[in-house]
């Protein structure tokens, strides 16, 4: 990053974070940017009206630096799960300090100012899903922003949209969608036994993650265009509930209980414009942003999507701990709230990771 890189906090009419003081500027280094955005969210103790703030962190680089925009969806799950906001600034800024050269800015809500769009390379969408899911609203919008060759990545319940209008601009942005009464929504330890060769596997090796991992997607026929990059076979339990928009239903039955086919629950999409999309249905709990596999093939796939070059050893990012997760969330800490198991089980995974060999 140069001299006049730094993170800029800018807001409209309402305010995300408490306390926040509209007119403010701050230049960082990149060292000191994610210790700022830690502090910002902590001071404010993030517990805003989100629904409709268009409140945005920027980390600027020169102009013509590739660009990624992020869209964080607004409050949902509660503390620890479906944390949009803290998820999108921790991705928005393991880019933007890997020095490639890319510039990030994360909003929170849809953007107010249609010149969000400008100059950008992809969209990082990562909020809720369904009826709720920020793009709801402004699908003319969003469809001319991706006729422009601009890259999207959907994150986990951002993957879901009405099936319609909807689900075919997704399958046509991204290759594919969950669909509701198709698709499931299960937690599950899945097991990434054998990645493809492909640049967002770059320096990540097998692992494995508890995780809510929506499988059964609706793709393009034939999976035109879509290549699978994280895939496994779900037990037999993530179909113990009962048939519904989101529990079960009978092709998913049939697909894992009776034909016992694989499920990929990431996936990377070429549109015939040679732009391109991810999916990635994980990212319910907040704490797996810890793990480095999983943060690191995120990134790579978000750079990627943006058409950058991913490093032969996939984005590098210092790691970061439970308690600095544990800030960088939309409710308050609870009083009770103990991270050290949390912190044990991330150190395990990551002390045990794969590594590239040279």
């Amino acid at each position: 990053m140069n001299s006049n890189d730094g993170i800029r906090m800018s807001n409209s009419t309402d305010t995300f974070m408490k306390n926040s003081n509209p007119a403010r500027t701050r230049k960082v280094s990149a060292v000191a940017l994610l210790p700022l955005l830690l502090t910002i969210f902590f001071a404010a103790g993030c517990g805003g009206d989100a629904e409709t703030s268009s409140e945005t962190a920027s980390v600027q680089n020169s102009s013509d630096s590739p660009k990624i925009l992020f869209i964080a969806g607004a409050r949902s799950h509660g503390f620890g799960a479906h944390e949009h906001l803290g998820g999108s600034t921790l991705l928005a800024e393991t880019i933007s300090s890997a020095n490639l050269g890319v510039a990030t800015e994360v909003i929170s809500g849809w953007p107010e100012d249609e010149s969000a769009f400008d100059g950008i390379d992809a969209v990082v969408i990562y909020s809720d899903g369904g009826e709720r899911h920020p793009v709801m609203g402004h699908l003319d919008q969003f469809a001319e922003v991706m006729e422009r060759g601009v890259g999207f990545v959907a994150i986990h319940y951002a993957v879901e949209v009405p099936k319609g209008e909807a689900g075919d601009h997704f399958l046509d942005w991204n290759g594919g969608y969950f669909e509701t009464h198709w698709s499931v929504n299960p937690h599950w330890v899945a097991n990434f036994d054998e990645l493809p060769d492909h640049p967002i596997t770059r320096g990540v090796g097998p692992f494995s993650v508890d995780d809510e991992w929506y499988y059964h997607m609706r793709f393009r026929d034939g999976m035109e265009g879509v290549t699978p990059i994280l895939s496994d076979l779900p037990p037999v339990e993530s179909l113990s509930r009962e048939d519904g928009p989101h529990s079960g239903n009978p092709h998913v039955r049939e697909a894992v209980l009776e034909r016992e086919e694989e499920q990929h629950v990431a996936w990377a999409y070429e549109r015939p414009d040679g732009s391109r999309g991810f999916g990635f249905t994980g990212g319910h709990h907040h704490w797996n942003w810890g793990h480095n596999q999983f943060r690191r093939l995120v990134g790579n796939a978000i750079l990627w999507a943006a058409g950058v070059e991913v490093p032969e050893a996939g984005i590098s990012f210092s790691p970061i701990t439970v308690e600095e997760l544990a800030q960088m969330t939309d409710d308050p800490i609870p009083d009770d709230f103990d991270g050290e198991e949390i912190q044990q089980m991330l150190d395990r995974a990551n002390e045990a990771e794969w590594m590239p060999q040279p």
